[in-house]
């Protein structure tokens, strides 16, 4: 007799339904102040340097992110999961690309695309390869869940999965985007961890950071200054400890209350990169103490919801998928907020659904519409059939609707 199959967390929990709904619900609302906030913030840390022009395109992106998140939210997490392998040859093609692009502070992360009436756009691949990392790794451990962990195995083993997820973790670090390399490498490490890979891998990672860290103080003499700046960026605030220790600057300068909205004095030209990775700074400094501590509380609520979901999730697929997704969400910005506070190396990792960015924000909204997907398919389970069922009927060339289709 085949031995009954272990029950999912939502199983043995109870009421999986109503905790999905609930969950989904919070991270609908979280987000979107998140969304209204960063808008807000962004006009006002980017209107005394460059007017309106990275608002209007960040509502252009936001616009595509919600696109996407949307069609991804309609076919549902199955289906675009199992999409997962194209979509990551499609990103490691694109990792490719970018690496023979022009180098653009020290790195070849994006790519420039001419979009007629915009001028040129930066599409960054590494944002992508985030969510196509966590399709691939939560569909090939749910469908391999007793044989992923072994290595003497090929098919459904460890080393199958690495032949999909390695190359393009090593395209993102080719790419001089070691902050990228380690918030993707620790999404899939820990979706392998929650999946059931024995405890002994643990000590894997800690010997790759050792190895990079060694590699990093003999071999790489920017990233060992950037490394060593924020251990005492004022000995160095005119050198590689410049923009900590700006952004130092403006988090004292704001206090409790902030100096007020649009009266940043450091954003003008004095803290690089405060409309992106640095524009919590300004939140700090505009908005006070106040303001951050509620940032960092809705990403804390953004992540429990997101844990919610994957926990009450019907499927280990699903379950695995929301972990992963939300770790990424999650990572991202504790690695934002401890770079802006020295309490890590600087390091360009936008700050999720605030930052200026167009990559970041399509991946972060599409992450949202897979994580709500999960939540839905728990709450009605085959939703996105009956909805692609009743758009085909709606389609004005559907056969249903007495054309022949053509």
């Amino acid at each position: 007799m085949m031995p009954a199959p272990e029950k999912l967390p939502g199983e043995i929990l109870g009421g999986s339904e109503n905790a999905a709904a609930s969950a989904s619900r919070t991270l609908l609302i979280v987000t979107t102040l998140l969304l209204v906030f960063g808008l807000t913030m962004l006009y006002s840390t980017s209107y005394g340097v460059a007017g309106i022009k990275y608002f209007r395109m960040q509502i252009l992106w936001l616009i595509l992110g919600l696109g996407s998140g949307i069609t991804v939210f309609l076919l549902g997490y199955r289906r675009v999961a199992s999409w997962g392998p194209v979509l990551l040859g499609i990103v490691f093609l694109l990792l490719l690309a970018a690496l023979c692009t022009k180098e653009v502070n020290g790195a070849h992360r994006w790519l420039q695309l001419r979009i007629p009436g915009l001028g040129k756009v930066g599409i960054q691949p590494s944002e992508f390869a985030k969510i196509a990392l966590a399709l691939v790794t939560a569909k090939y451990c749910s469908d391999n869940l007793r044989t992923f962990h072994q290595l003497k195995r090929w098919k459904g083993g460890l080393l199958n999965l690495c032949l999909y997820v390695v190359p393009v973790l090593l395209g993102i670090l080719i790419g001089k985007d070691l902050g990228t390399t380690v918030l993707a490498s620790s999404m899939v490490f820990l979706m392998l961890l929650a999946a059931g890979l024995p405890a002994r891998w643990v000590g894997l990672p800690a010997v790759a950071a050792v190895a990079g860290f060694f590699y990093i103080m003999n071999c790489d003499p920017m990233r060992r200054a950037r490394l060593l700046s924020f251990i005492d960026p004022e000995k160095v605030a005119t050198k590689t400890g410049y923009q900590l220790w700006n952004s130092f600057l403006a988090l004292g300068a704001g206090g409790w209350h902030g100096v007020g909205f649009m009266e940043s004095r450091m954003k003008a030209h004095y803290l690089p990169e405060s409309h992106t990775d640095f524009i919590l700074s300004i939140v700090g400094e505009e908005l006070g103490l106040i303001a951050m501590l509620s940032v960092v509380i809705a990403y804390a609520v953004f992540c429990r919801a997101g844990m919610r979901i994957s926990l009450n999730a019907n499927s280990r697929l699903g379950m695995l998928l929301g972990f992963g997704l939300t770790i990424f969400i999650t990572l991202q910005a504790i690695i934002n907020i401890g770079v802006i506070c020295g309490a890590f190396p600087t390091k360009g990792m936008p700050a999720p659904f605030i930052s200026y960015g167009g990559s970041n924000m399509l991946s972060c909204l599409t992450a949202v519409g897979l994580l709500l997907s999960i939540a839905q398919e728990t709450v009605s389970p085959g939703y996105n059939k009956q909805i692609v069922a009743y758009l085909r009927r709606k389609w004005p060339f559907s056969r249903e609707d007495g054309t022949n289709g053509e």
